[in-house]
């Protein structure tokens, strides 16, 4: 342990007693205190903690006895914290705080099956058409984990947000969170076959100009732009919007009807893509440096209720098999395009 200078004031003697009664002082003090706080009564601290009206009480008591202040005015009636006991609880709580996640993250470690709040967040694309249908096999799984799921298509703080895990699409560049890519992020520009066979397919990406496009915009305000890879450079555009939408699932009704074209993520495509509803073009250009990954806080050791969904959603979406269904469906239609623009 470090020497610690006495004050001036003080006698060796009288240091080492001022330090062992800091850090003797009750926890369960303070927990006691805090609970009240928060309650407004003992009695309803009491049933919060699980324990007697008395043993609350004198754990109050016995805390104010070490710091030697009132916290609390006691009447028969009511209960109300005094200016010392809320200057108190304004220092004690974030210690506190940081106290009972490092004791909950022990005991999930230690005991039992997951439990406890699993906060999360992912975009709007992915979260309705990956993540959400997972969600009732995980709730199934594991019961004693409480889910919340909010979609956000803006980059979200997990320390400040309060968030365990996030989903992100893209690229990376946060080296102070872990990333586990779960899939490649493939993007395929996609039309309708009625558009296809009234306006033919771009083949390169200055042909793009010439087409309608269906753009998004983030939720920065900025325009979503198309991007690609040429001769192993990237390279991103921004076309002209014959439509602008906010919203992923608003631009693929857009293609499906015809309307024109967008850059649209594999997992929302694959199906359309498969059963023909869509075409894509432009695949040899697609970027190939993107995924769709889950992101953490780094730690050493996770709860068992943050491992748990971890390595659920990562087999979960890995068995989707979005990639290599995008892979199938143009191998067996190699020609759909070029068919396409002969024909028109």
């Amino acid at each position: 342990m470090p020497n610690i200078p006495s004050p001036p004031w003080l006698s060796e003697s009288d240091h080492q007693d001022l330090l062992a009664s800091s850090l003797t002082a009750s926890y369960a003090g303070v927990i006691a205190f805090l609970t009240v706080a928060n309650e407004g009564s003992f009695s309803r601290a009491a049933d919060r903690l699980g324990i007697g009206r008395s043993a609350v009480s004198r754990s109050v008591q016995k805390l104010e006895g070490q710091i030697g202040t009132r916290l609390f005015c006691r009447t028969t009636r009511a209960t109300s914290i005094t200016r010392e006991g809320e200057l108190f609880y304004r220092n004690c709580r974030p210690g506190v705080d940081r106290i009972l996640q490092a004791l909950e993250e022990m005991r999930d470690l230690r005991d039992g099956p997951p439990r406890g709040r699993l906060k999360v967040s992912a975009p709007h694309g992915f979260g309705r058409k990956v993540v959400a249908p997972l969600m009732a096999e995980f709730r199934t799984r594991y019961p004693a984990v409480t889910l919340e799921l909010l979609l956000e298509d803006g980059m979200v703080d997990l320390a400040s947000d309060g968030f365990d895990v996030a989903f992100r699409d893209g690229r990376l560049d946060d080296s102070q969170i872990i990333a586990k890519q779960l899939i490649p992020m493939q993007l395929h520009v996609c039309a309708s076959p009625k558009y296809a066979r009234q306006h033919g397919l771009p083949h390169s990406i200055d042909e793009v100009a010439s087409h309608s496009c269906i753009n998004q915009r983030l939720a920065n305000g900025r325009l979503q732009s198309w991007d690609f890879k040429i001769d192993g450079q990237q390279r991103s555009i921004t076309p002209n919007g014959a439509i602008v939408v906010n919203d992923s699932s608003l631009a693929m009704r857009a293609v499906l009807d015809g309307q024109g074209l967008a850059q649209l993520p594999a997992y929302q495509a694959s199906e359309a893509l498969r059963d023909g509803t869509l075409v894509a073009c432009l695949a040899h250009l697609a970027p190939d440096d993107r995924g769709h990954y889950l992101c953490y806080l780094s730690r050493q050791q996770l709860p068992k209720r943050i491992r748990a969904f971890i390595d659920f959603v990562t087999t979960s979406i890995r068995a989707l098999d979005l990639c290599s269904i995008e892979l199938e469906v143009h191998r067996a239609k190699p020609t759909l395009a070029a068919s396409v623009a002969a024909l028109s």
